[in-house]
Parts: C-alpha cells; sequence; structure tokens
C-alpha cells in the first residue's frame, strides 16, 4: 500500500453514461466517511461507447502513472461492454449499479433491463417540470440576485460568502425540485445585529448556515481571494458576527464545515417540513 504524501490527493473519477450526477452523489457519500483522506474529484460523463470507455480509462491510467497512487473510479455504466472495459482499468472501480442490480436481480428472478438513462422515466413520473422549474429559478437567484423574488423561493439560505450556499442550494433543487434562492451576509449587512431588509419577512423558510473559521479561510485562499478577506481574523469576525444575526432572528442553523450536502439537504427539508418529490 503507497501511504500518500502531506498534501498529495487521490484522484477520483466518476463515470457514467449520463451527466455523472448519481455517481458523484453515491462516491461522495461514501467517502465523506473517511475525513482523513484528501480528493482530487473529475467527472466522466456520457462514457457510452466501447471507444470512450477505453479513453476513460487510459486517462485513469495517466494519472496512476503521474502519482503512483491507485486512483478511485465510482461508476454508474449499464452497458456490459462499457462497463467491461472500465472495470479492467488499474484503479479500485466501485460500480454502483452492479452493487445494487444484481441483488435485486436474484430476489426478482429476471435479469435488469440496462437501459441506458432510465432515471429519466422516473423523473417523468415525479413531475418532470416541477424539477426544471426549481432548478431555473434557484440559478436565477444565486448569490443575492433579485431578492425581490423571495416571496416565490420554497427555500432561502443564508450566510457568510463562501459558507457553501450555492451547492447546497442546487442539490436541493435538483432532487427534491425545491425553489432555493440564496443570500451571501455582506460586510457591510454584518454590523447589524438583525437580519437585512429583504430577508427579514421570510423567516419561516430562511435557513442560516454557519461554518468554522478557520474551513472558511481555507476555502477563501483556495478561491486565491485577498489576503484581508481570506485571513482568520476576518473569518473569525464575520462567522462571530452572523451566528449573533442568526440567535437574534431565532432561524434554524447548520455548519456546513464537515456535513455533507446531502445531509445539509435532508436537514433544510425536514426542519422546513418540505416534501420531497
Amino acid at each position: 500500500m503507497i501511504t500518500l504524501k502531506e498534501g498529495q490527493k487521490r484522484v477520483v473519477f466518476f463515470i457514467s453514461d449520463r451527466t455523472g450526477l448519481t455517481a458523484e452523489s453515491y462516491g461522495q457519500s461514501l467517502l465523506a466517511q473517511f475525513p482523513n483522506q484528501e480528493y482530487q474529484f473529475q467527472r466522466l460523463s456520457f462514457i457510452d461507447t466501447a471507444e470512450q470507455a477505453q479513453l476513460a480509462c487510459d486517462l485513469i491510467h495517466q494519472e496512476m502513472d503521474r502519482t503512483g497512487i491507485i486512483p478511485i473510479v465510482f461508476s454508474t455504466l449499464v452497458d456490459d461492454e462499457t462497463r467491461s472495459i472500465v472495470d479492467t482499468c488499474d484503479a479500485c472501480v466501485i460500480g454502483l449499479f452492479n452493487t445494487f442490480i444484481e441483488p435485486l436481480e436474484t430476489l426478482f428472478g429476471e435479469k435488469s433491463a440496462h437501459t441506458l438513462g432510465s432515471s429519466r422515466q422516473i423523473f417523468r413520473s415525479f413531475d418532470y417540470q416541477k424539477r426544471l422549474d426549481a432548478i431555473d429559478y434557484t440559478m436565477l437567484h444565486d448569490d443575492g440576485i433579485r431578492p425581490d423574488r423571495y416571496d416565490q423561493a420554497d427555500v432561502i439560505l443564508t450566510g457568510v460568502s463562501r459558507s457553501g450556499k450555492t451547492p447546497v442550494s442546487l442539490f436541493l433543487a435538483m432532487t427534491f425540485a425545491v425553489k432555493v434562492a440564496n443570500y451571501p451576509i455582506t460586510d457591510h449587512e454584518l454590523k447589524s445585529d438583525y437580519l437585512p431588509d429583504c430577508l427579514s419577512p421570510f423567516t419561516k423558510r430562511l435557513i442560516g448556515l454557519t461554518i468554522q473559521p478557520r474551513r472558511l479561510s481555507d476555502i477563501r485562499l483556495n478561491r486565491r481571494s485577498s489576503q484581508e478577506y481570506s485571513s482568520l481574523a476576518t473569518c473569525n469576525r464575520e462567522v462571530k458576527a452572523v451566528e449573533r444575526m442568526f440567535a437574534n432572528s431565532k432561524i434554524p442553523v447548520f455548519d456546513s464545515t464537515t456535513t455533507s450536502i446531502e445531509e445539509l439537504s435532508g436537514n433544510v427539508m425536514k426542519v422546513l417540513g418540505l416534501n420531497r418529490v
């Protein structure tokens, strides 16, 4: 077994014959059980021919040769030919569909359809248009855009900049078909102990996100932000101020420091009593 050096990250591939969101969601959930590891992620979408599968395999081998570290591959490929090619890669390959489909085939006494993208049919039966509308609304109301339309939101996420609002917003929209707006509390607004005027009418659908200052500083530094903006002192001050604001406003608050997007989203749905699509 090769031990990773300090600062070295293991490459993780998410491979799918469609968007790769399922592979990434499952993979991230599993990897979250190993918090001491560090990863570099790559998503390889729409791998639906033998040629593309071989190219994906070549890319995986290149990473193995470059780093000397065995990559991890999470695959949701269902076609036998493409799947068998990826399964032979010099990597730790985890076939998510195989893991779950084979026991079901045994239980049902029949072979699965092995249909590419068949999950899309399920989406249609659960009001596909509602999901599209939710995604559209969420993207148009990211990062404080159009607060005059917050009355149309099912959920409003708020917190300091880089506290995890956007990824949670998109996951909620794509997974649960809820309309999500998110609003970054600015440095000027943090001088007050109470919510900005654009948020105060919506406390029943408002969720605060907080984060540990050290983690916030690391995220901002990785974004190549200014030294003052990403300094630990600034992050400490902002987090303390926003948590005081949340407490005074009596809104639910979740810590995004080590909680996965999936778990945060589930907590939001539960605390607001929202129905899943």
